[in-house]
This record gives C-alpha cells, sequence and structure tokens, in this order.
C-alpha cells in the first residue's frame, strides 16, 4: 500500500457539516479534495456554507485571500460517486445507520483502486461490521472526527479486527500530517470519547429529572465550579438533542444494554417534541429572538454537588475504558482533553481527588441507589487495594 503525499486525491463522502469541515481540513494540508453527495442541495449548501466560513476567516486576519482561494480551488463537488475512483482515501461521513454505511462501502470499494483505503467517521457503530461489507476489510478504519472538524484538534483512529496495520499506520500518519492529534482507539461502542462522555450528559439528566437541580444551575455548576467550557445541557442543545440521543441510544444497545449507558426519558421527550436545540431554535434553551431563559440558582454548595458527582461518573467510565484497554492511560487523558475540551484528563483528575476517594463515593451513590448504574470500575478497586494511582511518576516527582 502507497504512503500518501500531497498529490494523493482525498475523498468525502457526505456533505453535511462534519463532511463539510472534513474536506476542509484536508483541502487546507494541500490536498485535491473531492465531496460527493447524492442531495445536490446539501452539496450547494455545503459549498456557499465552506466559502463563507473562510471569507470570515480573511476578516478575522486568521487566512489570507489567497491561502483561501487556493483551499476553495482544490475542493470539487461531485455529482456522480463514481468520480471519486481516483481517490486514495474515502472517508465516509453520513447518516448513523450501519445498513447504509455497509451498502455504500460495498459500491466504493468496486469503484477504487486496490491499495486505497477506506474510512468511516462513524461516532459509535461498529467498524468490524463496516469491514464485513468489503471484500478487502483489511483496508477499511474508522478515522472519527469532531465536529467542527477544522477546529477540534482531536481525531480517534479505529482499527477493527480486519484492519492490517499497514492501514493504521498510514492513516494515522497522515491525520497527523494534516496537523490533528490522533489516538488509537478499540473498536468498541462509542470508542473513547462518546463513551467516556455518556455520564456527563447522563449524570446531568439524572439530577435534573431528581429535581435536584434545573438546566441552568446545573449548566452554571459544570462551568463555574467544573471549569468545563460548556454545560451539558448547552452542549446537547449544540450538538442537536436527535444526534445525542441517537450516540447515547446506540451505545446503550451496543452495551448489551448495560443500565449505565441507559438513555434518559428526558432525552426521548425532547426528540419527540422536536426541540432539537440550536438548529430548531428550541431545545433545553428557547434560542427565538427576545427569549427569556430561567436564571441558575448560584447556590455553591448545590454546584459542588453537581459537579462531583457528574464528574465521579465520568472518572469511573474513564477508568473502566482503560481497564478494558480501549486505549492507554495518557490516549483516554488526551482524548477528553482534546476532543471534548474537558479542563482536565480524568485519569489525572482522579489522582488530584485521591482514587480511595473516588472509589468510597461511587460506591456511597451504588448503595444508595442500589443500580448497577453506579457500579465502581474493577480498576479503581484494584488501585485502591494496591494502593497505587494513575500517574505514580507526578506523585514521586511532587
Amino acid at each position: 500500500m502507497k504512503k500518501f503525499d500531497l498529490n494523493s486525491i482525498i475523498a468525502v463522502v457526505g456533505s453535511g457539516a462534519m463532511g463539510t469541515g472534513i474536506a476542509q481540513v484536508a483541502a487546507t494540508a494541500g490536498h485535491k479534495v473531492l465531496v460527493f453527495d447524492n442531495n445536490k442541495q446539501s452539496m450547494d449548501k455545503s459549498s456557499a456554507s465552506l466559502k463563507k466560513i473562510l471569507a470570515r476567516l480573511v476578516e478575522k486576519d486568521r487566512m489570507t485571500q489567497s491561502k483561501v482561494d487556493g483551499i476553495i480551488e482544490r475542493i470539487t463537488y461531485c455529482h456522480n460517486i463514481e468520480d471519486l475512483s481516483k481517490a486514495s482515501l474515502i472517508i465516509e461521513a453520513i447518516v448513523e445507520n450501519l445498513e447504509v454505511k455497509k451498502n455504500l462501502f460495498g459500491h466504493l470499494e468496486l469503484m477504487v483502486d486496490d491499495d486505497a483505503i477506506l474510512a468511516t467517521n462513524t461516532s459509535s457503530l461498529s467498524i468490524a461490521s463496516i469491514c464485513a461489507a468489503c471484500s478487502k476489510p483489511e483496508r477499511v478504519i474508522g478515522i472519527h472526527f469532531f465536529n467542527p472538524a477544522p477546529l477540534m484538534p482531536l481525531v480517534e483512529i479505529i482499527p477493527a479486527v480486519q484492519t492490517s496495520g499497514t492501514t493504521l499506520v498510514e492513516a494515522r500518519n497522515l491525520i497527523d500530517s494534516w496537523g490533528k492529534t490522533t489516538v488509537s482507539a478499540k473498536d468498541t461502542p462509542g470508542f473513547i470519547v462518546n463513551r467516556v462522555a455518556r455520564p456527563f450528559y447522563g449524570e446531568a439528566l439524572r439530577i435534573l429529572e431528581e429535581g435536584i437541580a434545573d438546566v441552568p444551575t446545573i449548566d452554571w455548576a459544570v462551568k463555574e465550579i467544573g471549569k468545563f467550557r460548556m454545560g451539558p445541557f448547552e452542549l446537547m442543545d449544540y450538538i442537536g438533542n436527535d444526534v445525542n440521543y441517537a450516540v447515547t441510544e446506540t451505545v446503550f444497545k451496543e452495551f448489551y444494554y448495560d443500565p449505565r449507558y441507559r438513555p434518559a426519558f428526558t432525552q426521548k421527550r425532547m426528540v419527540e417534541a422536536g426541540w432539537l436545540g440550536r438548529k430548531t431554535g428550541r431545545g433545553y434553551y428557547d434560542y427565538s429572538e427576545d427569549a427569556e431563559n430561567q436564571e441558575p440558582t448560584k447556590d455553591k454548595k448545590l454546584g459542588n454537588y453537581i459537579v462531583n458527582r457528574i464528574l465521579l461518573m465520568l472518572i469511573n467510565e474513564a477508568a473502566d475504558a482503560l481497564y478494558l484497554n480501549i486505549s492507554t492511560r495518557d490516549g483516554i487523558d488526551l482524548a477528553m482533553t482534546k476532543g471534548v475540551n474537558y479542563p482536565k484528563g480524568l485519569l489525572k483528575w482522579a489522582d488530584e481527588l485521591g482514587v480511595e476517594n473516588v472509589l468510597k463515593q461511587i460506591q456511597e451513590l451504588q448503595d444508595f441507589y442500589g443500580e448497577d448504574r453506579y457500579r465502581p470500575s474493577a480498576l479503581l478497586k484494584n488501585m485502591v487495594k494496591e494502593k497505587s494511582c494513575f500517574y505514580p511518576e507526578i506523585i514521586m516527582n511532587n
């Protein structure tokens, strides 16, 4: 399999926000980029959106007009999928539906050269299942960007059991060359970020449903006290409540309905109501003109309780991801800081709080609720038993 260079053509299937962002990243790196979508309107919208974004960068002196002209010139919107046949890498960024993706990959592999790599940008679906749709599954891999792709530095690289070592190395080297931060993740539901981040939304929703605090108060606490960039409800509205709920449902189903990943009825009702967030003008907040949203209750004691409970569940999930070899210690912490802008790596945060203290509080939650949702990670139990920590080199140096 050949190595990539700037003569390598990159293709993107899907011209939504993610596909457009990936195309921008590849073209900015100097590649000729082909974009295909079976919806012409979507491609027209993508082209207009991209030009608007790039024009804004020029206005803000973040990019020169000549560089923007070069990026636009390198991107071609194709009306026939066969036009992608000369691509060295095709990245799929279409609807999160396994059968649709499998059908696409089965078609793509018949078009491209034998040494082309086929990648999916899925956020939660099985890479192995997508590979299985191809006669040469060894060249299929997961390359998961985060939205907005041009701004978010993290890209998860997910080899399936069928993916060859060469495909993994070449895909990762290419994305690294685009200036992205890559981490390798095991092909399990949600990979690193969408698995570990589930409690950020799930525990916030649980606190809301229990009536402990309202939406603006939870968001205020998480931002003001926890120092997260966005509150969970703000973030769900930004992502789209339909998208967030779909990922939650997928992870729950793929983990054989483990209670730890169970969706909330509140999420379901928001989707059923069509309150999808910013894109519909209404979600957990009202985005209509002159809307007056409720003010948070700025009670620090309550705020600390909210942040601590969400953080405990996040740490527990990160510890379990490490325990099950989803990625390395550094990979998990890097993924959460670079992929979703967490203020600290969760495993490093656990050391700061004290692993024994973290485990004790999680066990107290499990004892109180009697739910497997609060099942503590076996890794935390082992670490407390052995009196160890996640970053012994930092502890020793201090």
